[in-house]
């Protein structure tokens, strides 16, 4: 792959008859992603926590449909707390019962630095809502996007992945938990979920491909809004002037999810100092998200603990 510091949201290809699934759609890079999609007409599913939100969101895209949207675009706003178990398996139920297919799962949505709080199966927060419902989705939408056209899942990392370690002793922070380093936990998991995912599809020879990205850091409510507040005040006041938008921080998703000759695998992200922002293009993987043994021991604790089961050929 050649260098894309110069790759925008007005290269994407045109979208029309594709449907996507993106999570978090309501704010931030979702909603930035899901309106670079529309503009070139693609169907969107938002997958939102709050429903309202949701249609609020849509109305915001809708609302100027001549610069907005294509008028071949089309937004649907389904519920889904991806930290909750049971509500990802009532939005894939749901999917299945409506649409026959899906091109491009984007795997998008998170929260940062929370308070130790557990999800609804008592699995800490952040690991349940990034890397454990984000498994579960993708396994139970897998057929749907087998039967998609060029069908690709992008899941969103961080590059805070490369500081995360997986607590395999401690996921759920019981014993000695830190905001940020379950946060970096839950990304690593991210990474390391989207290069599993890559391997094992390619054993089955699967036409759906796998591919990571991240947004370099970008003004988004998941930092600004963090309940906590040392790092509300760090990442929404302190370190704010080095973000870019959010519409500059998708642009690493949007071009894992559309670009035509990107191939599995990759890790899309931005080329500026420090990945931080910039134009997207192919960066590294850490050792440790890349490491085969960690790869096995999380896919295979991931399957137990969704109860989802993918099928797919464990990696050699």
């Amino acid at each position: 792959m050649t260098e894309h510091q110069h790759w925008t949201a007005e290269q994407i290809p045109d979208q029309t008859g594709r449907i996507f699934v993106v999570t978090g759609a309501n704010s931030g890079l979702g909603l930035a992603t899901t309106r670079a999609l529309a503009r070139r007409g693609a169907h969107v599913v938002l997958a939102v926590r709050d429903e309202e939100k949701g249609r609020r969101a849509v109305a915001e895209l809708t609302a100027r449909p001549s610069t907005t949207r294509q008028p071949a675009a089309r937004l649907e706003v389904r519920r889904l707390d991806l930290a909750d178990l049971d509500s990802v398996r009532t939005f894939a139920h749901g999917l299945h019962a409506d649409h026959g297919r899906l091109d491009v799962l984007v795997n998008n949505a998170g929260v940062m630095a929370p308070p130790r709080t557990l999800s609804a199966q008592g699995h800490e927060l952040q690991f349940a809502a990034h890397h454990l419902g984000h498994f579960a989705l993708t396994g139970l939408l897998l057929d749907l996007l087998a039967e998609g056209s060029d069908p690709r899942v992008v899941t969103v990392t961080s590059i805070n992945h490369r500081r995360g370690r997986i607590r395999f002793d401690d996921l759920d922070g019981r014993h000695r938990y830190a905001p940020m380093a379950f946060y970096n936990q839950s990304k690593l998991a991210n990474a390391v979920f989207g290069r599993q995912l890559h391997l094992r599809l390619t054993g089955a020879g699967s036409p759906v491909r796998s591919l990571l990205a991240h947004p370099g850091y970008s003004a988004t409510g998941i930092a600004t809004g963090t309940p906590t507040a040392p790092y509300r005040l760090l990442f929404g006041r302190l370190a704010r002037p080095l973000a870019q938008a959010p519409a500059r921080g998708a642009l690493p998703q949007l071009y894992a999810a559309t670009e035509p000759d990107v191939p599995g695998g990759e890790f899309i992200g931005p080329d500026g100092f420090a990945e931080l922002r910039g134009g997207p293009t192919r960066v590294q993987l850490s050792p440790a998200a890349a490491d085969p043994e960690t790869g096995r021991r999380l896919w295979e604790l991931s399957e137990e603990l969704t109860d989802v089961r993918y099928g797919l050929p464990a990696v050699a």
